[in-house]
């Protein structure tokens, strides 16, 4: 019988730690599709970032190396100096990437650091209890906005790709969503593009991947899907933003 469907190499064997309906096992395996893909396991380095996905370290077989808050690209920018041969990339949530991490987000870019970054915008804080995040939606009820982000107060999202695509020294700037087999497959094409960039020494990747969080949206992971669709997707349109490559 021919195998036509496994586990992809460079991710580990073991459980997560993810809830129900969490879409962060999808992009895990993205990643390591990506990774297994151009054959680079033995040269990549992951930098985990703190939040739902702290503990990213125990899913990739890569090396990883755990970043302070925020911190992933300067961590990530350091290893990629010392070590430019070496795949580096980053795992980042909205909280960790456009909170804290906005200055090391946007100075790693406009440098043109030759690193990817993978970003998990699910419009909320997951793993502290379900707070306000940067890229909560308006009129989104979270835990911080009982009665829903209200931007004349709070302010407005960001929209992070289409900010960093005003950078020069970013090479890719892509948005994708995990909610459907085809937006999967899309998402799989751009991080193996991401990738890909920082082998032909492009400059900064970054890939946003709109994702889920049913147990802080107070939805069923069907439902989570869907109100992905309905509110996320129209307010942070999927597309690339900026592609210094072209298509591959």
């Amino acid at each position: 019988m021919s195998v036509v469907f496994e586990k992809p190499k460079a991710l580990c064997d073991v459980d997560t730690h993810y809830c129900p309906g969490c879409t962060h096992g999808i992009v895990h395996r993205l990643v390591a599709e990506a990774i297994d893909e151009l054959g680079v396991e033995g040269r990549t380095v992951g930098i985990a970032s703190v939040g739902c996905s702290v503990m990213s370290y125990n899913y990739f077989e890569c090396d990883m190396i755990q970043a302070p808050h925020g911190r992933a690209p300067a961590v990530a920018t350091g290893v990629k100096r010392a070590h430019p041969d070496n795949v580096v990339f980053t795992y980042q949530g909205d909280g960790d990437l456009a909170a804290i991490g906005t200055a090391e987000t946007v100075h790693s870019a406009t440098r043109g650091e030759n690193i990817t970054v993978i970003f998990i915008n699910n419009a909320i804080y997951g793993m502290t209890g379900g707070q306000m995040a940067p890229t909560t939606l308006p009129g989104q009820v979270t835990q911080t906005t009982p009665y829903g982000r209200d931007v004349s107060y709070s302010g407005n999202p960001i929209r992070v790709c289409e900010m960093l695509s005003t950078l020069d020294g970013v090479a890719l700037a892509q948005r994708v969503a995990v909610d459907s087999v085809p937006h999967i497959k899309e998402a799989r094409k751009a991080i193996v593009k991401a990738f890909k960039n920082q082998i032909d020494k492009k400059g900064f990747s970054i890939v946003e991947v709109l994702s889920t969080c049913p147990t802080n949206w107070g939805l069923s992971p069907v439902e989570a899907m869907q109100w992905l669709r309905d509110n996320m997707i129209p307010y942070y349109p999927l597309g690339v933003y900026k592609d210094i490559g072209g298509k591959q």
